[in-house]
């Protein structure tokens, strides 16, 4: 599998925390072209690793006792070890749904599926609860019960699972139940410190981690949370209307000193998601000297070229703050025209730019929001 379009050339940049993407959403998901991609993206700008957990691969989800299709298999392990022969470490993420019971013939279930994930030769193995129901008795306890007997059967060298309540985000109860009692402090005394816990912050899309926030989590969970930053995720009713490309922000380089990772959650378009997650690293590394504004100017104009950059530069606040609906019919006819004109500096033509054609897309209500994501 050979990308057709590879990123401009730059000097790899080092980032002293695990950093690295998720692609976690609902809706759209990549292509397996997609994905080989981001490989050199992620290690020319400071990443460390890549897990693949889109929502809509239905066997790592509600079909998670099934195997892939022969064809799918094939491509996950060429990515697998593209990624790999990089230098960066390779995760999955598996949400054994309705599991809950988790009797004898549940056991045998998962044992199985384990065992043809280490055929992958994973770095990382993530147990995902999240999305599912939580009011239900003795959550913590079957949840740390399966990480563990997960752990005796896995290859991958690092675990990192997703409690049902990822947040003190109230939206949570409201859609998964009341959270049971004590259930952090069991999680915590049931899970060996090996195994690192996902964390989204104050709100599933936090704006911001907070020291006292983070430091609050770390003793409620008896380790430093691993963030899973829900930005420039847009998956949601809500957000599918925007395109997140301004850069991060609220994102100091202390996080490091606070958090055992952080992975970010891009948008549905793998090429427009390269603009705000070139600035990620950048916030750690630069520390107080970074700016969001010229780190943002910087990424368009180092992926995108000048001409598109220019473009971008006057319509960002419109794209990425007013949406969709803000945008009437003449407004996207017209936009439409002008980025069907430009090409950015990674093709000749603007018919097959990458950047270009996810945006017009978009303006096109190709990425329809997904209902199945209950947490916008």
């Amino acid at each position: 599998m050979i990308s057709p379009i590879k990123e401009r050339g730059a000097a790899p940049l080092k980032a002293s925390p695990y950093l690295g993407l998720i692609e976690g959403f609902f809706g759209r998901a990549w292509s397996f072209t997609a994905r080989y991609d981001y490989a050199e993206f992620l290690q020319n700008n400071g990443y460390h690793f890549y897990i693949y957990a889109p929502k809509n691969d239905p066997y790592l989800r509600k079909k998670w006792q099934e195997d892939w299709p022969a064809e799918t298999a094939a491509q996950l392990q060429s990515v697998v070890r593209h990624y790999q022969n990089l230098g960066l470490d390779f995760g999955l993420g598996l949400s054994p749904f309705e599991i809950h019971t988790y009797d004898s013939s549940a056991r045998q279930s998962l044992e199985k599926k384990i065992r043809r994930l280490n055929r992958l030769g994973l770095d990382i193995l993530c147990l995902l609860f999240d999305d599912m129901r939580g009011d239900l008795p003795n959550l913590a306890q079957t949840q740390t019960q399966i990480v563990r007997d997960v752990l005796h059967l896995t290859t991958a060298k690092k675990i990192i699972m997703c409690p049902t309540y990822y947040s003190f985000d109230p939206v949570l109860e409201k859609v998964f139940g009341p959270r049971p009692e004590g259930y952090f402090q069991d999680l915590a005394k049931g899970l060996p410190l090996a195994v690192d816990i996902f964390w989204t912050g104050p709100e599933v899309c936090s704006q911001k981690y907070p020291q006292a926030h983070l430091k609050t989590v770390s003793q409620l969970l008896g380790r430093k949370p691993f963030l899973w930053d829900n930005y420039p995720v847009n998956d949601g009713s809500k957000i599918s209307k925007f395109l997140h490309l301004k850069a991060f922000d609220n994102r100091p380089g202390s996080l490091s000193e606070l958090t055992s990772g952080h992975a970010a959650n891009p948008m549905n378009q793998p090429w427009l998601s390269r603009i705000p997650l070139y600035s990620l690293p950048r916030s750690y590394a630069k520390g107080l000297s970074y700016d969001p504004q010229k780190t943002l100017q910087e990424a368009v104009t180092h992926l995108c070229g000048n001409k598109l950059a220019q473009q971008l530069a006057k319509d960002i606040e419109l794209l990425h703050t007013e949406g969709l609906d803000k945008i009437s019919p003449a407004q996207k006819k017209q936009l439409i025209e002008q980025y069907s004109c430009i090409n950015s500096s990674n093709s000749p033509d603007p018919c097959t730019d990458p950047y270009t054609q996810e945006l017009i897309a978009w303006l096109r209500g190709e990425y329809a929001f997904d209902p199945a994501c209950l947490t916008d």
